[in-house]
């Protein structure tokens, strides 16, 4: 089978992102593979300090033929949202904007140069914006995939609608779901790779999904995970520790 590397929210961490791509050359040095692909579960932006880079790094590598799957995340589409439309996503809550400092599309729009501007002050912010941030940066963050369907595991950022079947969720709740996914006891079709909502570790239930959202957005740990013919493993700073369900 195909290896399948998963790295979880980045949330504009390009020095982590940086370390985990260097601990997958590292793995894969160590553990050859026949191909292999790595897929970055969404949210690419907000809260940390460096998204453009984060951005430009996965624009270039895929240009360059790096086998990347990068999906899309609610982070990523309110970015789009707002710099598009000046609108806010259909799903967050009324009392917020992508601007709210609880969401950090400031600390994001200030990775571009733009500084000194409140949340308050929208027109002044989205016309900086559209001066600032590249075309090729926000058609990249809209037109990304908001899944990838293998044969093992089945990827997207938030998780799915378990009343659903896979091939006809809606991207309103890949990109947003929480309660009706995490509170779903019975078993998935098959193993459900998601981030969206932070864990202290990578987390491996007993119905089949797996959690790789470790709180990079609040200066935590960025995580990646390994799928591969021999089981599923977290990449550590000493190589691969295997990965068992939650009783």
């Amino acid at each position: 089978m195909t290896t399948l590397y998963a790295i979880g929210d980045i949330h504009g961490d390009m020095d982590q992102l940086a370390m985990i791509h260097a601990r997958i050359t590292d793995d894969l040095a160590a553990n050859p593979a026949g191909k292999h692909q790595i897929i970055h579960i969404g949210d690419l932006v907000d809260r940390r300090f460096d998204s453009k880079a984060v951005i430009e790094f996965l624009i270039n590598g895929i240009a360059a033929g790096e086998p990347w799957i990068v999906l899309k995340g609610n982070h990523d589409r309110m970015m789009t949202l707002f710099i598009d439309h000046k609108a806010q996503d259909p799903i967050l809550r009324t009392d917020l904007t992508w601007l709210n400092p609880r969401l950090g599309g400031l600390t994001t729009l200030e990775s571009y140069g733009i500084t000194g501007l409140t949340h308050e002050q929208e027109d002044e912010v989205l016309a900086e914006a559209i001066a600032k941030v590249p075309a090729s940066h926000r058609d990249f963050l809209r037109d990304l995939p908001t899944h990838f369907d293998t044969p093992r595991a089945f990827f997207t950022h938030a998780g799915i609608n378990p009343d659903v079947p896979l091939a006809d969720q809606t991207e309103d709740d890949l990109i947003w779901i929480r309660a009706p996914f995490h509170d779903h006891a019975g078993p998935f079709e098959k193993l459900i790779v998601h981030g969206h909502t932070p864990v202290d570790v990578v987390t491996r239930y007993s119905n089949n999904r797996l959690n790789i959202d470790t709180g990079a957005a609040y200066g935590k740990v960025l995580s990646a995970v390994v799928l591969d013919d021999t089981g599923i493993w977290q990449l550590d700073a000493n190589g691969r520790r295997e990965i068992h369900a939650e009783d």
